[in-house]
Parts: C-alpha cells; sequence; structure tokens
C-alpha cells in the first residue's frame, strides 16, 4: 500500500496555524493557580479536579511571586503545553513511517474434524497391502511462531513529511512561550493595577483625617463664635466626600485583588497582603535599530510565523517529491508444525516498487495549495515585523510620555500641598474662612490620584515595552528598575 505523505503534513500545518491564531488573541484573563501548593490547603471535587482553599489571614506576595504562580498555573500555558505534547506525539507517529516496523506473532489451534459428516467414506478407498482403517474423526493440534518486517528503503515525501512534523513541533514551542510572555504581561499589569488602588486608599485615608481635623475646627470655632456655621457645613460635607471616595477606593482595591487572584490561581475570597510598591525608575531607552534587533531575535509569535513557513516549505518539497517511486521491502519468517510433533521453517519476502498513476491533477493541486500557506505565510511575516516596529516606536513614546507626566505629577503634588498648609494656616490665623482650605484639599486630591494614576501608567508602558521586544517574561525586573 503506498504511504501518502501530504494529508498528514497538512494535519501538521493546520495544527500549528490553529495554535498560532490562539497566540495572536490571547486571553485577558486567565486561570493559573500556585506552583507549590500545601496539601492541608487543598480540596478535591468529586471530578477529581484538585482546587486550592482560602489560608487564614492574609497572603504575602510580591510582584515575582504573582508572576511566578501565573507562569507555571496558568490555564493558557497548560493547554498549551497541552497541545505541544499533541504535536509532538504526531511527530513521532509520523517518524515511525521511516523506521523498520518488526512484529512477532504466535499461534496455537486445535482442531477437531467428523470426516464421515463432511461426506469421506474411508471404505471407498482402496490401497493395496494397506489393511489397515481410516478414522473417521482426525484431531490436528498446530503451533506457529513468526517474525515480520516492513521497511520504506526509498520514500522521499516520507522523509519530507518527518521534517515538515519536526517544524510543527517547534511552532506549538515557540506558541507556548508566546504565551508566558502574555501571562507575565497581564500578572504584572494586574498587580501593578492593585498597588495603585492601594495608593489611592491611602491618600484617601490620608484626606479623611485632614478633614475630620478641619471640621473639628471649623466646629470648635462656630462654638466659641468667631466661626459661621457655613464653615462647618462645608467641612462636614468635604469630610463626606471624601469619605466616599475612600470607600469607592476600597471597592475597586478588592475587585483587583479578586481578578488577581483569578490571575495566579487563588481562590476569590483569598485575602493579599501586597508586598511591593509601585516602582519608579527613569528607563534609559534603548535605540530604535537595537530595540528591532532585540525583538526580531526574541518575538515569539515571528519566530513562530518563521517556523510555519519553513514547515510550508518542507511541505512543499514533500509535494514535488511525491512524483517519485517508493520502494518498500516486507518479509517475514518463521515455524509451523504439529504442537508434539516436528516444526518446519516458513518464510516469505516481497519487495515492493511503487509509481504514481494517473495523478497528476492531485499533486498539482497539492502543489499549489503548499505554494499559497508559503506565499501567505511570507505576507504575514513581513506585515508582522512591520508592526513589532510600529508597536516598539509607540511604547517607546508611551514610556517617555509616562515619565514626563510623573515628574510633572509630582510636583504638582508637592505644589499642592504647600497650598494646602498656607491655606489652613490662615483659616487657624482667622484670616480667611474655611472655603480655600476646601478647595486645597480638593486639589490635592486631584493630584495625588494623578500622580498614581500616571505612576501606574508609566509602570504599565515599560511592561508593553518589554513585551513588544519580546523579554517580558525574563526581563521584567530590568524595565521596572527593581
Amino acid at each position: 500500500m503506498k504511504w501518502t505523505s501530504f494529508p498528514a503534513a497538512l494535519l501538521c500545518f493546520a495544527l500549528a496555524g490553529s495554535i498560532q491564531a490562539q497566540q495572536q488573541q490571547p486571553k485577558q484573563e486567565d486561570l493559573p493557580q500556585a506552583p507549590t501548593p500545601n496539601p492541608a490547603v487543598l480540596m478535591t471535587l468529586a471530578e477529581g479536579v484538585t482546587v486550592e482553599r482560602a489560608t487564614p489571614g492574609a497572603l504575602p506576595l510580591s510582584i515575582d511571586d504573582a508572576i511566578e504562580r501565573g507562569l507555571k498555573r496558568n490555564v493558557d500555558i497548560i493547554v498549551a503545553t497541552e497541545n505541544q505534547k499533541l504535536v509532538h506525539g504526531q511527530v513521532l507517529t509520523v517518524k515511525n513511517n521511516l523506521l523498520p516496523s518488526v512484529s512477532a506473532t504466535a499461534r496455537t489451534s486445535t482442531q477437531e474434524t467428523n470426516l464421515a459428516a463432511l461426506g469421506f467414506k474411508p471404505q471407498s478407498i482402496k490401497i493395496p497391502g494397506f489393511t489397515g482403517t481410516f478414522p473417521s474423526i482426525v484431531k490436528v493440534d498446530v503451533t506457529s511462531a513468526q517474525l515480520n518486517l516492513d521497511q520504506q528503503l526509498f520514500n522521499v515525501p516520507a522523509y519530507y513529511m518527518y521534517r515538515a512534523a519536526q517544524k510543527a513541533d517547534e511552532v506549538a514551542s515557540w506558541s507556548m512561550l508566546n504565551q508566558r510572555g502574555t501571562v507575565a504581561l497581564n500578572v504584572g499589569t494586574q498587580y501593578l493595577r492593585a498597588v495603585a488602588d492601594a495608593s489611592e486608599i491611602e491618600n484617601a485615608q490620608a484626606l479623611v483625617k485632614a478633614d475630620e481635623v478641619a471640621l473639628h475646627q471649623a466646629q470648635a470655632s462656630h462654638d466659641a463664635g468667631v466661626g459661621t456655621h457655613l464653615d462647618v457645613l462645608r467641612a462636614r460635607v468635604q469630610l463626606q466626600t471624601q469619605q466616599q471616595a475612600l470607600i469607592n477606593a476600597e471597592n475597586t482595591f478588592a475587585k483587583d485583588k479578586i481578578a488577581l487572584n483569578r490571575l495566579i490561581g487563588l481562590p476569590a475570597e483569598q485575602e493579599l497582603q501586597l508586598t511591593d510598591k509601585a516602582p519608579f525608575a527613569e528607563f534609559a531607552a534603548m535605540p530604535i535599530d537595537q530595540a528591532m534587533t532585540l525583538a526580531f531575535e526574541r518575538r515569539k509569535d515571528l519566530r513562530s510565523l518563521q517556523a510555519q513557513e519553513e514547515l510550508a516549505g518542507r511541505t512543499l518539497k514533500a509535494v514535488k517529491y511525491e512524483r517519485l517511486p517508493s520502494l518498500s521491502f516486507s518479509g517475514n519468517y518463521g515455524v509451523v508444525g504439529e504442537t508434539q510433533g516436528l516444526y518446519h521453517g516458513v518464510f516469505g519476502a516481497l519487495g515492493k516498487l511503487s509509481f504514481p498513476i494517473f495523478e497528476e491533477g492531485q499533486l498539482r493541486g497539492e502543489r499549489e495549495v503548499a505554494e499559497s500557506q508559503i506565499t501567505g505565510l511570507h505576507q504575514q511575516i513581513a506585515s508582522l515585523k512591520v508592526s513589532i516596529e510600529q508597536q516598539i516606536r509607540a511604547s517607546m513614546m508611551d514610556v517617555a510620555t509616562a515619565n514626563a507626566l510623573v515628574l510633572v505629577a509630582q510636583s504638582n503634588v508637592a505644589l499642592a500641598t504647600q497650598a494646602l498648609q498656607d491655606t489652613t494656616d490662615r483659616y487657624a490665623a482667622g484670616v480667611d474662612d474655611n472655603l480655600p482650605v476646601v478647595q486645597a484639599q480638593a486639589t490635592l486630591a486631584a493630584a495625588q490620584s494623578q500622580l498614581v494614576q500616571t505612576l501606574y501608567q508609566y509602570n504599565q508602558a515599560k511592561l508593553q515595552l518589554a513585551r513588544n521586544t519580546g523579554v517580558v517574561e525574563t526581563q521584567y525586573k530590568v524595565y521596572l528598575g527593581r
């Protein structure tokens, strides 16, 4: 039977393409789990799925711990790893077609035949000099053992099919590595988002305390007859407004921690203690040409497309060589005989030379499909390289802009703090009412919130730049300045 290579190669190619499509549209939410969970905090569901229980108290968590958990337990990484195993299994299957196929069989049988029932009549046989009788029931015990060998001696399409399957395995590997970068970016971004929420809460709590002091001062001035009831109302409204801001900030922080728990595989009720603060370190951006060179070497989506192009090229070679004849050999050797008697050796040998005849239409069609795949992948690679340059340039602009915004926001906070102190002193001295104090507090709250947001945007932009250059999972600490 002729062994064809092209349909199997297309299968590997289609699988690699589906993996690539998955990696180009990464999910924003993943379901990782702790890398080394404590058996004491695990429970097993009826279906056999093990999940981690919440531990009592807050779990200390750094950004390094969070990313490590995500990289080990993220569901997309697990799926990509299993896809890689699937493709590797297909590679072994294809490889087996090039290796000798050896099998051994052994058989024993017992058969009893009633000759009379089959119409055999011993009396009809006349043998001169024979005076015995023929039994009407015959029992035969036969045992045989045989060793079989099948080998492809010359099959060029099979060889290039195996080479194509190897590239499909490489495509799956690059897809898995690309998913790791996506997970590192998502977990790092979510951690920084939660850290920004914690900073918002700290600022809101400080302003609430300041507003409480201002309310007490306004009430004391009113009771002493030197202040107005309007001052008290203003102070109370400002305090309640800031309390509302604090409640909203705490709610946002709680929801973002739940989202972080989901990304790192912890139960939603697990309380977290974020041990890292929002880092601020000015990033010395590398020249654009160096960044492009780094991205072309480290971007896993680009490397995956390039591997797919090589896969398609080897598939095309397999198609071209399908016009060549294939040569195969099969043979067997064994023994057969009565179970309690003599055994005799038996063997067989067969050489097979196959030529494709009347298959020109199919071969041309397969070649056109393979050529169109190569052309399409070449265009995708060229387009992705342009997109990589665009992404890197945009990320560098975002980093530079966010850095400048952080410096301005820090200056605004310092100025707003000084303005609040001056207006508070004027109010305490009785020079002015508390309206400027309320306005100064609102200005400070806005400045602090803007600083928190710009600092988050700055760190997130650096993580995105690391992702666009293909090194976020290994060099995120360098980009964050930790």
